[in-house]
């Protein structure tokens, strides 16, 4: 029961970055976003992905890592379209 829940949870966090990079790739505009927080947001990913392998955690690899390549497309994003709609 334990995993199901690290499964939910960490599917229901990770999703929730999917309409964020379609709004940005849609509008081509990330003027609203962060960059600091976005930098730091990513590295604490990455640390939360580095403790999962360590741990041997699969939900918690699983979820980080499809967090962290969203988070680097919007980092992504944000640097492309930084003159974008200024």
């Amino acid at each position: 029961m334990l995993e199901i829940i690290g499964y939910i949870a960490g599917t229901l966090t990770t999703i929730a970055f999917v309409p964020q990079v379609l709004q940005i790739y849609k509008t081509k505009s990330a003027k609203d976003v962060s960059l600091a927080m976005f930098l730091l947001f990513t590295l604490g990913v990455f640390m939360w992905l580095a403790y999962g392998i360590m741990t041997r955690s699969f939900p918690v690899v699983a979820a980080n890592g499809v967090t962290l390549l969203l988070s680097l497309v919007i980092l992504y994003f944000k640097i492309k379209y930084r003159n974008a709609n200024s």
